[in-house]
């Protein structure tokens, strides 16, 4: 027996100042880490809050200077309005002016406009006369201002409200001013609209007031073409134009939040003093603002330079209550963690009390293990699905109560045999146990991707079809398996059922398209024989009655002739709906040949159903055979006056259509490109959905007996489609019907000579 060591072992005590000052060190750096820590999220947290904040200042800066151009628009809209109301005169009656003014309601809806006037052109020679028939109005102290002869004289005849500061401007000749005339210039030559730059307004009286601008949009004498420089200086008779103060403009665009911003407006690209426009509010002398933002905007052909900086209301919402709130929640934990640090390095004996309380808590913990293990045992005892799990070797260790009823083995007889050998087939084994051999070293395999279909035995020797979901259970001696199993034969069953049910629903769907085709061609069929039967009878009656007698032999010639034309007529619709007619195509200005037809259309629509055209000036050319198109127009206006029995109107439009691959939506089975449209439209009984599904079908219609073949819709399709383009129908009944025919443009820019049209 070995002796004991006499010497001593060496214990290594801490001196008794480590012990006292080691706690406070501890917990000083652990309260200095909780400061870096905060700071570190304070200062995240404040980058984020200005990042918002400098975001929210973008989009409103965008925003206002995006309201501003719209608004600007809609006043542009408003003097184009007014130039078309006149119609190509100044020459207006007072009272007329006055009353479409108060219909525009601009007080209303256009916040901003000071007024709405005319100026027109006064010959230098006719000077006398303007004023004295201006006087004659009752405007006794009416006169140009400022006098005195000059190359160009205009004079301001027409102001709304007639009234206030806007009788200073009455007679007055803004061409005199370079600044007004030289925007009146502009609109003059472009045939646009444009607006001055900065000035004060004849309605201030020359007492400074705000600045403000002027728009213009030139009035073309009526009947004058206008399509070139000299040809609109030639035609010019006068403006319309409307005056604008800056401050009464830009109020209420900025909603509840306009002191957020301060607005400032310059005319021209240059944001100097002297171009000042318009600005909101008045800042703090020498403040720099925390956030700005520059753009420009267009003003009827006029640049504006729009600068937006951020006023102390906006900057003040930047959010720093959440920084600070970071601020004092890291100081505090920082405080709180280190005194548990100083708690627990400081007393050895709360430490052992808590080593005793974590010991509790564990055995605390293996009873809710143990009660959670039984829990789930009862669980997977109930479950829907054979629960069986497998150890690394293979053997089963669990088999639940719905494994025992699905594969009919007791749980005892089950529980340590080998799973392949009880419920794999004899000829599927060799495969899983290699699947189960990989999946004990690794947890996964190829086989066992997902849940996986399979067959298994039972305990009487019968394969039945199964669903196994397996999952990886770790243990020391590999990983072993916990699987799912559920019986999918009344799923396949279902399956079954499913599948002959659909089988019998596409063989239903083509025996009844079958049946549509068959009746589709016995209509056809039954069609051109009764029609061309009718013509037989014509002819053989007429040659019949020519062999009894030698009398009216010519009357009865042109009878069989009569019907001859009709059958070719018939055919020719026939091979239209086919797209087999033989087609002349030449370059057509569609307005041209609508034109040459008009008094045939008018006289085939009948005294009670008015035409009405809308054919734009700048239309395109396209390639179509235009008698073959006359015939398709004739027979829709047709159409359209026997849908309207006690007449109506009847609306054919013409237009230029661009269909991009964006617009396929809006636009179905249509290739995109550039088309030519006409729309035929009507106001009469329309169609109900079943009507508009056949309504292209040869032969269908639902006129009464004897007024219809039924092939003017079906020779329009095939016309169409034959010309390269598309025919759409829309109708609702009781709201008309509308037909639109897309024709590809034509890019020669002038159209084939006059065709000879053939008789209808």
């Amino acid at each position: 027996m070995p002796r004991p060591d006499p010497s001593p072992i060496p214990i290594n005590r801490p001196s008794p100042r480590s012990t006292v000052h080691l706690p406070l060190l501890l917990a000083a750096l652990a309260f200095l880490a909780a400061l870096i820590v905060t700071y570190m999220v304070a200062g995240n947290a404040q980058r984020t809050a200005a990042a918002e904040l400098a975001g929210n200042f973008n989009f409103r800066a965008r925003d206002m200077a995006a309201s501003i151009d719209r608004r600007m628009d809609v006043y542009e809209e408003v003097l184009m309005a007014t130039a078309g109301f006149l119609r190509g005169s100044v020459e207006i009656d007072r009272g007329a002016f006055a009353e479409y003014y108060d219909l525009l309601r601009l007080n209303e809806h256009f916040p901003g406009i000071e007024a709405l006037g005319i100026a027109a052109i006064v010959p230098p020679g006719r000077v006398d006369a303007h004023v004295a028939a201006l006087r004659a109005e009752g405007f006794r102290d009416y006169a140009i201002k400022p006098p005195g002869p000059r190359p160009v004289i205009t004079s301001i005849t027409r102001i709304e409200p007639f009234s206030g500061r806007n009788l200073r401007a009455f007679g007055y000749d803004m061409f005199s001013e370079p600044v007004r005339r030289a925007a009146m210039e502009q609109a003059r030559d472009t045939g646009h609209a444009a607006a001055t730059g900065k000035v004060v307004l004849v309605q201030e009286g020359g007492n400074g007031g705000q600045p403000g601008f002027l728009m213009y949009m030139p009035v073309y004498e009526a009947g004058l073409v206008h399509d070139s420089l000299d040809a609109r200086r030639a035609a010019i008779v006068g403006w319309v134009y409307a005056p604008f103060r800056m401050n009464d403009l830009m109020r209420g665009l900025g909603g509840e939040h306009a002191d957020d911003l301060l607005v400032e407006i310059y005319d021209g690209l240059a944001p100097t003093a002297d171009a000042l426009l318009y600005r909101s509010s008045r800042g703090a002398p020498g403040r720099k603002p925390l956030l700005s933002y520059q753009t420009t905007v267009d003003s009827a052909g006029r640049t504006w330079t729009v600068v937006i900086h951020s006023m102390p209301r906006f900057e003040a919402s930047l959010e720093r209550r959440t920084t600070v709130a970071i601020a004092l929640t890291g100081v505090g934990l920082g405080m709180l963690l280190a005194l548990v640090v100083w708690l627990l390095a400081s007393e050895r004996r709360r430490a052992l009390q808590l080593a005793q309380g974590m010991t509790v808590e564990l055995r605390a913990s293996r009873d809710r293990i143990d009660a959670e293990r039984e829990r789930v045992r009862l669980i997977l005892q109930t479950a829907y699905d054979a629960f069986i799990a497998i150890a690394p070797d293979g053997r089963i260790t669990d088999w639940n109560l719905q494994a025992c009823k699905l594969f009919g083995w007791r749980e005892d007889e089950a529980v340590g045999h080998d799973v392949l050998d009880l419920l794999v087939p004899a000829s599927e084994r060799a495969a899983w146990r290699d699947c189960l051999a990989q999946f004990a070293q690794r947890g996964t395999c190829a086989m066992l991707t997902g849940p996986t279909e399979t067959t298994a035995l039972t305990r009487d020797g019968h394969a039945i079809p199964v669903e196994v979901a397996m999952t990886p259970l770790p243990t020391k001696h590999g990983y072993g398996v916990t699987a799912f199993v559920r019986d999918i034969r009344p799923r396949k069953e279902t399956a079954e059922r499913e599948r002959q049910r659909q089988q019998g629903l596409e063989d239903a769907r083509a025996a009844l398209l079958r049946s549509q085709k068959l009746e589709a061609v016995g209509k056809l069929t039954g069609g051109v024989a009764h029609d061309f039967n009718n013509i037989l009878h014509i002819i053989s009656a007429n040659v019949q009655l020519m062999l009894r007698s030698d009398d009216n032999g010519r009357k009865r010639l042109l009878n069989i002739l009569d019907a001859v034309e009709r059958g070719k007529k018939l055919a020719a619709q026939l091979l239209a709906f086919a797209r087999r007619q033989p087609l002349h195509p030449s370059v057509v200005n569609l307005a041209q040949l609508i034109e040459r037809m008009d008094t045939l259309l008018h006289r085939a629509a009948g005294d009670s159903v008015a035409i009405r055209l809308t054919m734009p000036p700048d239309l395109w050319n396209v390639l179509v055979d235009p008698n073959q198109l006359e015939n398709v127009l004739l027979n829709l206006v047709i159409n359209a006056r026997d849908a309207m029995e006690g007449g109506g109107n009847v609306t054919i439009a013409l237009a230029n259509v661009t269909i991009d691959p964006a617009d396929q939506l809006a636009y179905p089975g249509i290739r995109p490109g550039e088309f030519v449209t006409i729309t035929v439209s009507d106001a009469g009984s329309g169609m109900p959905p079943d009507v508009i599904e056949r309504a292209f079908e040869p032969f269908f219609t639902t006129k009464p007996e004897g007024k219809g073949t039924g092939l003017g819709l079906s020779m329009a399709h095939g016309f169409v489609k034959q010309s390269g383009g598309h025919i759409r129908l829309a109708s609702r009944e009781g709201e008309g019907t509308t037909v639109t025919i897309y024709l590809p443009r034509a890019l020669q820019d002038t159209p084939d000579p006059a065709f000879v049209p053939v008789p209808h």
